[in-house]
C-alpha cells in the first residue's frame, strides 16, 4: 500500500461512506415502517381511556410526572405504574393526596370523582400495555 493518501482515495472513501449511510438510512426506515403497525394498539382505545387522557392533559400531570420517558422528572414515571401497583392503589393514592409527609414532594388534591378515577386508571393501564421494547429496564421507573 502506498504511503500517500491521494485525492482519488479520499473521493472513494467519501462516496463509499455516503452510499453506506444512505443504504443504512433506507434499511432502518423500511424496518421502522414494517414494525410500527405490529406495535399499534389503538384498537384498545376506549372512551374511558380518552377521558382519562383528557384529565391527564387538563390537570398537567406531565408537568411533574414522566410518561414513557416524556415529561418532567419531579415525580415518578407513570408509564408502568399500573403494572407495578394496580388500579386500586392508584385510586387510593390520588384520593389521599397530599399526604403531608414532611420532607417529601406533595401531589395536589384534584378532587376527582370515582368515574374520573376510573378514567385515569384506564388511561394508565392503556399506557402500560404499549410495547416499549422493555424500556425502561428498571421496572420502578
Amino acid at each position: 500500500m502506498s504511503a500517500t493518501f491521494t485525492k482519488s482515495m479520499a473521493r472513494n472513501i467519501f462516496y463509499g461512506g455516503t452510499v453506506f449511510a444512505a443504504l443504512l438510512f433506507l434499511a432502518l426506515t423500511f424496518h421502522t415502517t414494517w414494525k410500527l403497525p405490529q406495535r399499534d394498539h389503538r384498537e384498545n382505545l376506549t372512551a374511558e381511556v380518552v377521558r382519562g387522557k383528557h384529565l391527564w392533559e387538563t390537570r398537567n400531570c406531565i408537568g411533574c410526572h414522566t410518561l414513557l420517558g416524556e415529561g418532567a422528572y419531579f415525580a415518578p414515571e407513570l408509564g408502568n405504574v399500573y403494572k407495578r401497583r394496580g388500579g386500586d392503589f392508584i385510586k387510593v393514592w390520588i384520593k389521599i393526596q397530599p399526604t403531608g409527609a414532611a420532607g417529601r414532594r406533595q401531589m395536589p388534591q384534584f378532587h376527582f370523582t370515582d368515574p374520573q378515577l376510573d378514567d385515569i386508571v384506564a388511561f394508565l393501564k392503556w399506557t402500560s400495555e404499549i410495547n416499549t421494547e422493555n424500556w425502561p429496564p428498571n421496572i420502578q421507573g
